[in-house]
Formats: C-alpha cells, structure tokens, sequence
C-alpha cells in the first residue's frame, strides 16, 4: 500500500532524512503493521543498505500516523524473517543489509512527503 512513498525522518541534529517506504506488513503474532524503511537516497558506493524498521498505525484516510520502534527480540526476528522471505536468504552474498534496531539515531516525524 505505501511501497515507494517518501517518508521524512529528523536525526539527532534537526536534520530532515529522507526513507522510502521497502515493503509494509501485518503480523497477527505481534497484532501490529510494520514499515520497512530505506535512505531515499542511496549511495552505490556503500556496500551496506540501512534497514529501519517501526510498527505503525494509519489515520483514517489511510497515512502513516504514529512509527513506534521496534523493541523486543522477538519483533525483530520476526522482521528479519519477513525480509529475507520478500528479498532473499540472508546467507545470499549479494545481499548485504543491515537492520538497524538502534532508536537513537533518528526521531520520528509522522508527515509523509508526496511524490
């Protein structure tokens, strides 16, 4: 539903970053949405892509609303699980992707750009 929007995230300084929307999903384990987040501008000389993760929820008109980050272990396996299901085996050398499960990097901004 929201792959390929443009999302804006604030870092530590006040700076506004940019984050496609990856893939979004439902977990009926956990009852929650979840949001898979990539810089929208990536730098082909990095061999690493940052994978940001939050659970979320829309307003009525169907906007991300509120990203929550994502805390315990086992939300994150489960996420982990989903990506490389979607994307590939995480034993696969051409993927090289690195979840971030650190909330101290960006805060969240709810605002959406439109593309």
């Amino acid at each position: 539903m929201f792959e390929n929007d443009v999302i804006s995230l604030y870092d530590n300084e006040g700076n506004e970053v940019l984050y496609q929307v990856l893939l979004t999903f439902e977990s009926d384990e956990f009852e929650k949405k979840y949001v898979l987040l990539v810089p929208a501008e990536i730098d082909p000389e990095d061999d690493d892509l940052e994978v940001l993760a939050y659970s979320y929820t829309e307003t009525e008109d169907g906007e991300f609303k509120d990203l929550v980050p994502v805390e315990s272990d086992e939300e994150w396996d489960m996420i982990e699980e989903v990506f490389y299901t979607e994307f590939g085996d995480e034993d696969d050398d051409d993927l090289d992707f690195e979840f971030d499960d650190e909330d101290d990097d960006e805060d969240i901004d709810d605002n959406e750009d439109e593309e």
